[in-house]
């Protein structure tokens, strides 16, 4: 943002982008947030922040073999599915291009692993207090990295109870949505 001149901006995140932007909103530099499933949110001794990092770090060791081999692996209906199945349920409108990119920037990201074992360290905080501009926290239902709601707890109990929450519940046989402001605790 420095760089680019700008002091504060609206901000998005998703996942660990998400969590970014609370903790660029702690900084003030955030003119508003909106975080969809930001991590760090767990309840403090649940095994699952644990787990999900561990999967996180198998995966970057996964991605990191397979990129070289991402045409390959991308040109099948069940290479497609492999690579999108804990991020989307419905893959085929993906383009292959974009997989690739994707799988591509993820495997070269240089910190990933550094956050990665920053987090198993240090654990997660958001400084809450800090934050005072307009916070939206959106959760799908079905999330499959940060399940709901057990992945939000501290967040939403905790650190950001005032915040916006809009909950998204995806129907599994109709594959329909629809959002709820204020999820039930």
């Amino acid at each position: 943002m420095d760089a680019a001149g700008f002091e504060t901006a609206h901000i998005v995140g998703n996942s660990l982008g998400g969590y970014v932007a609370l903790q660029l909103a702690a900084r003030g530099r955030a003119d508003t947030v909106v975080a969809l499933a930001p991590a760090g949110g767990w309840a403090q001794g649940d095994d699952c922040c644990r787990e999900t990092l561990g999967l996180q770090a198998a995966r970057l060791d996964m991605l990191k073999a397979a990129a070289p081999h991402a045409d390959a692996v991308l040109a099948t209906r069940q290479g497609r599915r492999r690579a999108t199945q804990l991020v989307a349920r419905n893959f085929e409108h993906i383009p292959t291009e974009l997989l690739a990119h994707q799988m591509l920037g993820a495997a070269t990201a240089p910190a990933a692993l550094a956050l990665i074992d920053h987090a198993l360290l240090q654990g997660w905080s958001v400084d809450a207090e800090r934050i005072t501009c307009p916070v939206r926290v959106v959760w799908g239902t079905v999330d499959r990295l940060l399940p709901w709601p057990s992945a939000a707890a501290r967040l939403r109990d905790d650190w950001l109870p005032d915040a916006d929450w809009v909950e998204l519940e995806v129907s599994v046989t109709a594959r329909s949505s629809t959002s709820r402001s204020k999820p039930p605790s």
